[in-house]
């Protein structure tokens, strides 16, 4: 059974004792007649030959409700993209292969750059952002979901799980989000939202007072996480930044579009692991550096269209107070390790929170300095509106690029 509760903002679901794989599958099947679900991987090249694709890959081949995958590649030249064809080419379900650096998709791109209505960066919101008009033109699926591509740990449950609150025919979410432990070989993982999201969060609160947004935000058990599921007509009218902001652009867009009623979280696993991003202190454009930069940014932008105002001294008085939040959650999360049986090294913490804290002024600098931004990528309700044919234009070049020469 199910451990089903509110947790304040969404409902939970947080699973006790976990339903077999078998089961949950069983029920998927039959609610796909009603709800037919796609999946949407954003992967680089460089995962294909990574140690966790390959059974990710095994893993999905064993699902038996989807209705699509679709992969989203990039950083692939034309013989990287031949040999993500053959390596995709053992799903037995329908999919399909975006390769966002062929000439197809590049030249869709101008058009919509043209048009000022490309995204700006290459990234994953990018990448995301192509998929979900890709699945939005194929029409095979009312039900979409995510995940990353570098999950060591994987298993088909986790899928299953991720699905289920979204597809089920007597619930009427719209949107799920997962999370799961972030323990690995006896680490506490998930340095980014323990240290920087969390804390930062309670020191906006604190600052800027209980504001709805903010107490949405700090529901989640892991906002950061890269799973979520979602009905394919939410992916209509959200904006989502291109950047490392993802995650926290979309739970802010469904918050803005849907009642919190609609909305859910779920319990994916007991242990997660993935490829672990180097904190990369001297390089601002890489690692955890760059993505608290980004974060930052898009909290800042996000409370800005709520009416929160900013100016250099609140910057100031946010980082001050985040520190000593943070400072303090470190001690509880040392206590945490101890009393587990985990490992924490307290002085790379440090390290870390010193660096989150000084990138939370930079973030701060540059939402000031450059007012005339434009972070997110526009819905696709917008494109269609301005280019009626493109989605079914793209579909067809996407078709054209798995199915023949390139």
């Amino acid at each position: 059974m199910s451990d089903f509760h509110q947790n304040g903002i969404i409902t939970d679901f947080h699973n006790l004792t976990r339903r077999p794989v078998e089961d949950l599958e069983t029920d998927l099947v039959a609610f796909s007649a009603r709800r037919p679900m796609s999946l949407i991987l954003p992967s680089l090249f460089s995962e294909l030959e990574g140690p966790a694709l390959s059974n990710i890959v095994d893993e999905i081949a064993r699902v038996p409700y989807l209705s699509e995958v679709v992969i989203g590649l990039d950083r692939a030249d034309r013989e990287q993209f031949l040999r993500a064809r053959e390596f995709f080419a053992r799903l037995p379900q329908h999919h399909r292969i975006l390769w966002n650096d062929g000439p197809r998709l590049r030249a869709l791109d101008a058009e919509l750059e043209a048009q000022g209505l490309a995204p700006q960066q290459p990234g994953k919101g990018r990448n995301v952002w192509y998929c979900g008009g890709y699945v939005q033109a194929s029409g095979l699926g009312r039900v979409v979901a995510l995940h990353d591509c570098d999950i060591l740990t994987y298993d088909r449950g986790l899928l299953a799980r991720l699905f289920y609150p979204v597809v089920h025919p007597q619930f009427n979410y719209e949107f799920c989000k997962g999370y799961y432990p972030r323990i690995a070989e006896g680490r506490l993982n998930g340095r980014v939202s323990r240290l920087m999201v969390t804390p930062l969060l309670r020191a906006l609160k604190k600052i800027h007072g209980p504001l709805p947004y903010l107490e949405y935000l700090d529901s989640f058990r892991y906002a950061l996480s890269g799973e979520f599921s979602m009905r394919t007509e939410v992916l209509d009218g959200i904006r989502i930044p291109a950047d490392w902001g993802l995650e926290i652009g979309v739970l802010s867009e469904v918050h803005r579009n849907y009642s919190t009623k609609r909305l859910c979280q779920v319990d994916l696993a007991d242990a997660y692991d993935h490829k672990h991003q180097p904190v990369s202190a001297e390089d601002a454009s890489g690692g955890l550096n760059r993505m608290s930069l980004d974060i930052a940014k898009s909290l800042y932008r996000k409370l800005a269209t709520q009416g929160v105002t900013f100016s250099a001294e609140d910057f100031r008085t946010i980082k001050a107070t985040y520190y000593r939040l943070a400072l303090d959650l470190i001690e509880a999360y040392d206590h945490d390790a101890v009393m587990n049986g985990l490992r924490l090294d307290r002085h790379a913490e440090e390290q870390a929170v010193e660096l989150f804290a000084a990138n939370l002024l930079e973030a701060g600098s540059a939402f000031q300095d450059n007012p005339g931004e434009r972070p997110f990528i526009p819905s696709w309700n917008r494109v269609k509106a301005a280019i009626p044919d493109l989605p079914e234009r793209m579909f067809q070049a996407v078709e054209l690029d798995n199915a023949g020469e390139v």
